[in-house]
């Protein structure tokens, strides 16, 4: 198996170009695993006190127009 200094490594001699690539390619895996766990989190009720507080807040007219 790699380890992260030989992933290190080979990341920091990559050219431009696919140290782009691969730069690319990570955050688009990052952000995919953030949607999943979001998405995780609102299944199992994790958020539910934000709609709460959005609710609330609507109530007391604390809401402001963005």
């Amino acid at each position: 198996m790699t380890s992260v200094q030989e992933l290190e490594n080979t990341v920091a001699s990559l050219p431009k170009e696919e140290y782009n690539q691969f730069r690319h390619w990570f955050l688009d895996r990052d952000w995919d695993e953030w949607d999943r766990q979001i998405e995780e989190d609102a299944e199992a009720g994790k958020l539910d006190f934000l709609v709460k507080e959005a609710l609330e807040a609507r109530k007391s007219h604390k809401l402001k127009e963005l």
